[in-house]
């Protein structure tokens, strides 16, 4: 399966230096997340609710 990475929508433009790309991995395996600037390096894979965690987190913290 090819995994298609999307840029986060909060990039702050073609020189920002604290860009991910988020990808949905094959059915089951969850969401994978990596640096854009080394795509090569690899990714963190996470549950779909090890993400939504994170994503509610990330919320909460800039609310701050």
């Amino acid at each position: 399966m090819i995994v298609r990475w999307r840029k986060s929508s909060y990039t702050g433009g073609a020189n920002d230096n604290q860009c991910v790309e988020l990808g949905r991995l094959a059915p089951g395996a969850g969401i994978g997340v990596r640096d854009s600037k080394d795509p090569g390096a690899g990714h963190l894979t996470l549950s779909s609710v090890q993400f939504a965690s994170l994503i509610e987190q990330i919320k909460q913290d800039s609310a701050r």
